[in-house]
């Protein structure tokens, strides 16, 4: 292989994509808005829904019941209201998402040892969402019912509540968060989000790139060159490596500094499986540039092989060990999977290559077969 011939197609390729300044927004501006739109308006944090109440008790102890949710992170009280069924407009309105119903006689039952009835209507059109409101008010309410009972006890019994606590039998959980002390959303997405642009851009570029010249007939001055199809290949794709190595220095830069994720790994080893990553995913964009002569063609072929498995076989949405075995098949035939568990691994848990050298050796040989099969496809030939 010639270098020499290698750098100049290079040269060339890189001044087309300067030259077109649609193409090079694409290249440079896009990857760092999409990490900063998504970054901004993705978030799985379920804090502040807005929350009334229908108290019809009304007494001391389902006050302090309320109070126990109003005065949780979790949940915005929006007021009281006579009825339940006041409320149905505002929750179809999207301007309730839980509706705390107590019944009467609340206080009274749980003085005399029975149980008091409080229902909780949660808005359910997103499901993980009404599960964690579940899961708050099973957890405030358990926490009350402690409470509740060592009041009754220190009452029977005539002593101090911090004698009864001290006998009762409870069990303590103590529960401790690895990884994301804080329980940030967006630390977890961050690192995902490298890997969704990083899996979308690459093949857009090289397939568009490379097509371009299909559409406008000036891939006819290569095919009737001196160069072999390995040194145009090789010519061709390094600046699309080197631009997606490049954005992800700046997608790695706004996830720490931007969005606060705290990176604990080794620099040169993400870089590097950066790197190796948008490798492959160049090699998708060769591949689809070899099969398709448009442009349109291009951007819906590059859409379906990426934009698709990004986002529902690389454990984004759902963790990949939760998926179907057949959707866990697919997540495994992909480079999108292990490139993420090496960012989650290197921004949250300080992991490096002795945890991740079976990831990289499956990104290395993902590589070395996309890259191979186009090699293979791409003949340099002129079209009847």
């Amino acid at each position: 292989m010639n270098r020499t011939r290698v750098l100049a197609i290079a040269s060339k390729e890189w001044r087309e994509i300067v030259r077109d300044r649609l193409f090079f927004a694409l290249a440079f501006v896009v990857p760092a808005a999409l990490m900063l739109l998504f970054g901004f308006g993705l978030s799985l944090d379920v804090e502040h829904l807005p929350l009334a109440v229908v108290d019809h008790d009304r007494t001391p102890m389902s006050r302090e019941y309320v109070h126990r949710f109003i005065d949780s992170r979790y949940f915005d009280f929006k007021g009281y209201a006579d009825d339940e069924n006041q409320l149905d407009r505002h929750i179809v309105d999207n301007q309730l998402r839980a509706v705390l119903v107590i019944g009467p006689h609340f206080e009274r039952n749980l003085m005399a040892g029975r149980p008091a009835q409080v229902q909780t209507l949660v808005d359910g059109t997103f499901p993980f969402r009404a599960q964690t409101v579940k899961g708050y008010v099973a957890a405030i309410n358990a926490a009350f019912n402690v409470e509740t009972l060592t009041q009754a006890i220190s009452q029977i019994r005539g002593v101090p509540q911090a004698q009864v606590r001290e006998q009762l039998p409870l069990i303590g959980i103590e529960v401790r968060f690895l990884y994301n002390q804080s329980m940030k959303s967006i630390w977890s997405i961050a690192p995902k989000l490298l890997m969704v642009i990083m899996m979308i851009s690459p093949p857009f570029l090289t397939a568009l790139g490379i097509v371009r010249e299909k559409e406008s007939g000036s891939i006819f001055n290569i095919y009737s060159s001196t160069a072999s199809r390995g040194e145009f290949l090789a010519g061709k794709l390094l600046p699309y490596v080197a631009i997606s190595t490049l954005n992800i220095l700046v997608l790695w830069v706004l996830a720490i500094f931007m969005f606060g994720t705290p990176f604990k790994g080794d620099p040169l080893f993400f870089l590097l499986s950066a790197v190796l990553y948008v490798t492959c995913t160049t090699g998708i964009g060769l591949l689809v540039s070899v099969a398709v002569k448009t442009q349109v063609a291009a951007m819906i072929g590059t859409t379906i092989l990426t934009v698709v498995p990004a986002v529902l076989y690389s454990g984004v949405l759902i963790p990949v060990s939760s998926l179907s075995s057949v959707a866990r098949v697919i997540a495994h035939l992909l480079p999108g999977m292990y490139f993420a568990d090496i960012a989650m691994g290197s921004f949250l848990k300080g992991l490096g290559l002795a945890t991740y050298w079976p990831q990289v050796l499956a990104l290395a040989l993902y590589a070395c077969i996309l890259f191979t099969a186009g090699y293979l496809l791409f003949h340099k030939r002129v079209d009847a």
